[in-house]
């Protein structure tokens, strides 16, 4: 299954007659009802939920890929769609002037307003939360690219799989070239793996980009080890 057999089935079910909420349902009903797509809940932290080949071939993934796979969709039926990327989670929602509604991927395309985006929230961190205006600014495909990619590098960190974090830095740092503390987890993961020489460059560097950073006399430390 592709996204174009997925997108081809869907628009011949919308027909002509098209509004947001017709094609946000049958979107629904296609990818949740028919294909079975689902958030992730029993594994939520296996790398395979954030590598969107894998998400489509097994049909579970994280709030942001699922939400990915929808836009491309949404894309390609000229229905414009934009991520939301909230504070421990990820929305989408149509771009449209006065259209209110934002769209929870991860929970089977559960339509929400503003208020139930707050309620959301305090779910996520077990407490009250005001929703700030910016938590609902729409995000850019490299800021998405960006989540995405800082998620896999979390999980690489905790799974202690750091060849594969590297990688995922080195993608980082081409995405957002010079990004200091990019930089910097760089150059402690190179001293994890003891390779002295370019963590010394790396942390120099971050040094030299924020002199004042709250973590620099921790960071000169590890540096005077390696001398």
């Amino acid at each position: 299954m592709t996204l174009d057999i997925i997108f081809q089935r869907i628009k011949d079910e919308l027909g002509k007659e098209v509004y947001p909420l017709k094609v946000i349902k049958t979107i629904n009903k296609y990818l949740f009802k028919e294909l079975g797509f689902k958030g992730n809940k029993d594994n939520y932290y296996d790398p395979d939920n954030s590598y969107l080949n894998q998400v489509i071939d097994k049909k579970t993934g994280i709030p942001i890929t699922l939400s990915v796979i929808y836009l491309e969709i949404a894309k390609r039926l000229d229905f414009p769609m934009v991520g939301i990327g909230m504070p421990g989670h990820f929305l989408i929602r149509p771009e449209f002037e006065n259209v209110g509604i934002f769209v929870d991927v991860f929970n089977q395309g559960e339509i929400l307003f503003k208020e139930d985006c707050e309620l959301k929230l305090k779910e996520i961190y077990q407490q009250p939360i005001t929703l700030e205006e910016h938590f609902l600014t729409p995000v850019s495909n490299q800021q998405i690219l960006g989540r995405m990619l800082t998620n896999l590098k979390y999980i690489y960190l905790n799974r202690q799989e750091y060849p594969k974090m590297l990688r995922i830095i080195e993608l980082l740092l081409q995405l957002f070239p010079n990004h200091p503390l990019e930089i910097r987890d760089r150059g402690l993961l190179y001293y994890q793996l003891r390779q002295w020489e370019k963590a010394t460059t790396d942390l120099q560097l971050y040094l030299s980009i924020l002199p004042t950073a709250e973590d620099a006399p921790t960071i000169r430390q590890i540096l005077q080890q390696m001398r």
